[in-house]
């Protein structure tokens, strides 16, 4: 199926859960008013491109007829894997979801599961879930905070972070890995530890 844009993915999310929780679909004003547009003709030019890549569908000239043509996917975001131990190149694109609705977690967070056994005096063992908030202002991070970390010609990796002038250490929780130690610059923060998910099944 067709990509969205960014802008097509934010509708249509708002979208369907406008229908998910009223049984009908919003008004041009009222998409307008949540996609923070003065004017219908963006509105109509992303309504038009969901129904042509398949995502929604409507009633020719009847209002508040949009129906949903593919569920989104609830629940946190599962980026793909993150290598406690080695190096791991990074997902963008969620690979699946999983759902947890009774578990408050803050806005825009995701999961990453972990490859590898380098945290695990860190209770964070091979095949758990780890739940990353991103990082807006790396240099407010405290030192000691568990992060998933990229680190320039390597990959990413899931460490405890450590930052002394312009170089930072990551460092394992697990006495058979070497910290990482680079240049502050080579090292881009991705997220921080939140919780981990472990499942017993």
């Amino acid at each position: 199926m067709e990509r969205l844009t960014e802008a097509q993915q934010e509708l249509y999310e708002w979208l369907a859960e406008y229908i998910r929780t009223h049984q009908h679909s919003p008004s041009i004003r009222q998409m307008m008013q949540a996609m923070n547009l003065k004017s219908p003709a963006p509105i109509q030019s992303r309504l038009e491109h969901l129904r042509t890549k398949g995502y929604i569908e409507w009633t020719e000239g009847k209002a508040r007829t949009i129906r949903i043509l593919r569920p989104v996917a609830t629940g946190v975001p599962i980026l793909g894997t993150i290598a406690a131990g080695g190096l791991i190149e990074p997902f963008t694109d969620a690979v699946e979801h999983l759902d947890i609705t009774n578990f408050a977690l803050p806005p825009q967070s995701y999961a990453l599961r972990v490859a590898g056994d380098s945290m695990i005096e860190d209770l964070i063992a091979d095949g758990d879930l780890v739940f990353l908030r991103p990082v807006p202002e790396p240099n407010q991070l405290k030192n000691g905070t568990i992060v998933a970390a990229r680190v320039e010609g390597h990959g990413t990796t899931l460490k405890r972070f450590y930052r002394s002038g312009d170089r930072v250490t990551l460092k394992p929780a697990n006495a058979k890995y070497q910290p990482i130690e680079v240049p502050a610059m080579n090292v881009q923060v991705q997220g921080s530890l939140i919780a981990v998910w472990r499942d017993y099944n």
